[in-house]
């Protein structure tokens, strides 16, 4: 089991799960920041923790729509956002674009966006399989978007799956860059991985691959 004291904050309209994860006793790394930035910032004030990175899973905005807040609030300090060279697309100059594409396909139409929208930051670092950041190792796993990953710290057994495994699911396939074939791959690869890593999925409930591919392999 791990050690770490892990904070979940479910945050947006969509539910998701905000991760702040303690590297040390002073720093931590802030996964899928969806939305409200001013309660994350919050929660690491009375953690007493500074953020040194910023995670992302992959680049739907609700995992990554609380981020250009949490840049500017945080000012001098600002940590480092980190992103799949695939869906670092959903940062930076041309985001918007992609970001209406994407909800029109999921929505019917592109409106909700001006709802949230606030351009977005360039990403600091672009991740590929088998990079190191911070405490973790990235593992790409493709399928529910190009650059969908996890970001898994072997020492503690845990594992961030955002929107690619969650508790007796998957994510879904059918939006821009999503691919069926890909993501059953990729939960393919996660099976195989010791049964008791933790999961920490982008919505719902913790689970562990043990758990899991007992309960959704079977529906591949």
């Amino acid at each position: 089991m791990p050690n770490k004291n892990i904070t979940n904050l479910v945050v947006g309209s969509i539910e998701t799960n905000c991760w702040i994860y303690p590297i040390d006793e002073k720093q931590a790394v802030v996964i899928d920041p969806g939305d409200e930035a001013d309660k994350i910032i919050s929660v690491l004030k009375k953690l007493d923790l500074a953020p040194v990175y910023i995670l992302l899973t992959h680049g739907h905005f609700d995992h990554i729509a609380a981020v250009p807040d949490l840049i500017e609030k945080l000012g001098p300090s600002k940590p480092q956002i980190a992103v799949h060279r695939l869906d670092a697309e959903y940062l930076g100059h041309d985001a918007y674009n992609v970001h209406a594409v994407s909800i029109k396909a999921a929505m019917g139409s592109s409106s909700f966006i001006d709802t949230f929208w606030r351009d977005m930051p360039q990403a600091d670092i672009i991740l590929e399989e088998g990079s190191d950041v911070g405490p973790f190792t990235v593992l790409h796993l493709p399928g529910h978007t190009s650059g969908s990953i996890a970001f898994w710290d072997k020492a503690e057994g845990v594992l961030f799956t955002g929107d690619t495994l969650f508790n007796y699911a998957y994510g879904r396939t059918d939006l821009p860059g999503g691919n069926e074939n890909d993501i059953f791959s990729s939960l393919r690869r996660l099976f195989e991985m010791d049964g008791n890593i933790k999961v920490y999925p982008g919505h719902g409930s913790t689970t562990t691959i043990d758990l899991e591919r007992r309960q959704t392999a079977r529906l591949l």
